[in-house]
């Protein structure tokens, strides 16, 4: 049985959320046109503001444009039902397109191809151990062994609920360098995720991300909708309501072949944010699935279709 987690307010009381335009504008006023290795340059700023998300006014799954569009055979899960699943797959220590698949995350394929894992010298469809799969729950041990980093937090947040310590990433600094004399160990270096810091304040709960580099347009309002569902996953795990997600960035950009998205997406006026239904019965974090989500009240923009993507 799904219920609201945590407490929103009802639909007509929310107040509309301009925060990721107001970014994106923020982007376009202060950001320098810079050179990329994905061969197209991108608008870029450093540490712009972070994005603040009480969960009383709705949950954060942006209705600048609609993010659950129709399924097809060429979509057979929805946007955000894929970014959800796709987090709660790297909790689970997956690091492959076909344990992905089996959480309902399905956009993994083009940047695991034979080429990239060749090069890597790992198999095909292998994100490699430096993945996020592989920091969240194989984090390498001084002994030789491997630390869930999720399931140690689990523990640390119920033996003490006040600790400021209650974080974990992703990232494994000896898998990440390239070049000479380096031998780099995953396809795609995280970009979100590299810092996940969980604090329980006056029993309610905060989850705040940072992320190294954002893609405005195809990965941060994704990137916002999961780590959002996983703030209320672990609220209901350690019986402390989420309370606000805050996304905080290091380098975030706007593709130049994404400006005239940019310019549709700031014209638009805000809009309320929907609800999040979730599995009310589930007490195990690594148990969840996408499928114990359910978005209602959600009345987005239309979708943009074929948004180009940087592989």
């Amino acid at each position: 049985m799904k219920k609201a987690l945590p407490r929103m307010l009802p639909p007509e009381q929310r107040k509309p959320d301009s925060q990721y335009r107001d970014l994106l504008r923020h982007v376009l006023k202060h950001g320098e046109r810079t050179k990329t290795q994905m061969e197209t340059d991108a608008i870029t700023i450093m540490g712009p503001p972070p994005l603040r998300y009480r969960f009383e006014n709705g949950f954060p799954l942006l209705p600048d444009r609609n993010l659950e569009p129709k399924v097809s055979e060429k979509l057979p899960v929805t946007i955000w039902r894929q970014a959800v699943g796709e987090i709660l797959g790297f909790v689970n220590g997956v690091t492959t397109v076909e344990e992905l698949a089996n959480f309902g995350c399905y956009w993994w394929k083009d940047f695991a191809t034979e080429k990239k894992c060749a090069k890597r010298g790992l198999p095909t469809g292998d994100l490699g151990p430096g993945s996020y799969g592989g920091g969240f729950a194989h984090f390498p041990t001084k002994d030789g062994g491997e630390m869930n980093q999720f399931a140690v937090l689990l523990d640390q947040a119920r033996m003490n609920p006040l600790l400021r310590t209650l974080l974990v990433t992703d990232w494994i600094p000896y898998f990440i360098p390239r070049g000479k004399g380096y031998e780099q160990k995953v396809v795609v270096v995280p970009c979100h995720g590299v810092a996940v810091h969980l604090r329980i304040i006056n029993d309610k709960l905060t989850l705040l991300m940072f992320q190294r580099s954002a893609d405005l347009i195809i990965g941060v309002p994704s990137n916002i909708a999961q780590y959002a569902a996983l703030a209320m996953a672990l609220g209901q795990v350690l019986g402390f309501p989420a309370c606000e997600y805050v996304h905080c960035f290091s380098d975030a950009h706007i593709y130049v072949h994404h400006l005239d998205i940019v310019e549709r997406l700031i014209e638009r006026e805000p809009r309320p944010f929907p609800t999040m239904l979730m599995e009310s019965e589930k007490n195990d974090l690594f148990a969840f699935r996408h499928e114990d989500f359910e978005i209602t009240d959600y009345n987005p923009y239309p979708g943009i279709k074929n948004i180009p993507v940087c592989v």
